[in-house]
């Protein structure tokens, strides 16, 4: 059964402090992030769950789930790096920093007739548009966002609940930002993507930043709680940026030494995986249709920044099929015991799935990576069930369930 994941160890890397690319990440930023969000009335923390039951039954130390379903009533972390990266455009318009200025205040009567009215768009398979929605609706702007070819019209129904103009296109995911980006250009729009290339790097840089204050919560929980730092971090990606960015801000606090982090994918959108077991490190895009259930993660080209910064501090790249994540999903949500019960959909569970899968179905990848009864795991939990007929038809009815 190995054939559903593949691991690829990476070659390049580095423990080494890179401040050129972790000055974007240190403690000060981190704060300014932090510091902002929470002048919104509806910022919430969300929880970091340790399933002890489920640790001692694959024989590990820890399981730590960070739940980002709880997230701002939005069902996913996403909102967390559009709603920092459009605070922060607004407030160099006005001529500040990010430390000057709330929510209330950019919302208000006088900053609308200081900058008038703002149009966003952006590209998304449901979370990172509906959290940019939400966001430039808070802030009294406007958004518009386009979604790929297969999305969901659940999501895309969400992404008209929170007051934006959205539309599903016949393309798929890069294709659809190419399609934005053409818009923002030529109507005065401004693009709010987290996938960087030459030219266009600040907004998404901002996006990354905009995760952090996940790090910062997870720091806060464990020093409260006196548990010693994880072992192993497992990370989501599609374009890379939230993984960068937990992987960057995580290092700036407890630095590489005691800590390793690993890179899941979608089979059918694995560009970090393809780049180093094909492509020597270079970047490799995955191109055409990406029917997998992970429609969060089917993106084809990675964030160049992100690129850089996974390629030194990643240990593996793995890539999934969708029994993976669908596995996840299920463990999650039936768990063991006194062990909560964590709602995460097909994204948020294929970090789970993997560690799940490698300790019962391929010890040899967990034996590689050390994954033994030291091993202090913490995995992110993206979204809930941001699709819930979907969620239904994989956690009741046994969909994408071959193992």
């Amino acid at each position: 059964m190995s054939d559903k994941v593949k691991a690829i160890q990476n070659t390049f890397f580095d423990a080494t402090f890179n401040e050129t690319e972790l000055q974007y990440f240190s403690k000060d930023v981190m704060q300014k992030v932090f510091q902002f969000q929470q002048t919104s009335e509806k910022f919430t923390k969300t929880p970091l769950i340790s399933l002890h039951q489920l640790a001692a039954h694959i024989g590990v130390e820890k399981v730590f789930i960070k739940d980002e379903s709880k997230r701002f009533g939005l069902n996913a972390f996403k909102v967390m790096g559009g709603i920092y990266a459009i605070g922060k455009y607004m407030a160099q318009l006005l001529g500040k920093d990010i430390s000057e200025v709330t929510f209330e205040q950019l919302r208000s009567k006088e900053v609308k007739e200081k900058i008038g009215e703002i149009t966003f768009i952006s590209a998304t398979d449901g979370n990172h548009g509906r959290g940019v929605a939400w966001a430039a609706r808070e802030l009294g702007q406007k958004a518009i966002i386009y979604m790929p070819k297969g999305a969901s019209n659940h999501r895309l129904q969400a992404l008209k609940d929170e007051g934006a103009q959205a539309e599903i296109t016949d393309v798929n995911y890069d294709e659809t930002i190419r399609i934005c980006h053409r818009l923002a250009e030529k109507n005065g729009y401004v693009l709010v993507q987290d996938t960087a290339w030459e030219g266009y790097d600040e907004i998404p840089l901002w996006i990354m930043q905009g995760y952090a204050t996940i790090v910062q919560e997870i720091a806060e929980e464990l020093t409260t709680t006196d548990e010693a730092p994880p072992t192993h971090v497992f990370v989501q990606a599609g374009v890379g940026s939230f993984a960068a960015g937990i992987v960057a801000s995580l290092i700036q606090l407890y630095g590489t030494e005691k800590m390793k982090f690993f890179v899941v994918e979608p089979r059918l959108a694995d560009c970090y995986y393809r780049s180093f077991a094909n492509n020597g490190g270079n970047i490799e895009a995955v191109t055409g249709d990406m029917h997998s259930i992970m429609a969060g993660l089917c993106c084809g080209e990675p964030n160049v920044r992100a690129f850089r910064i996974l390629k030194q501090y990643t240990n593996t790249f793995y890539s999934c099929e969708d029994e993976i994540a669908a596995l996840g999903m299920r463990i999650l949500g039936n768990p063991l015991e006194q062990d909560e019960q964590i709602v995460s959909g097909e994204s948020g569970a294929v970090s789970l799935g993997l560690v799940y899968y490698m300790k019962k179905y391929a010890t040899s990848l967990a034996e590689q990576i050390g994954l033994d009864e030291h091993a202090r795991i913490l995995i992110i939990n993206s979204e809930g069930d941001t699709d819930p007929v979907h969620y239904r038809d994989v956690v009741w009815h046994g969909g994408n369930a071959t193992m």
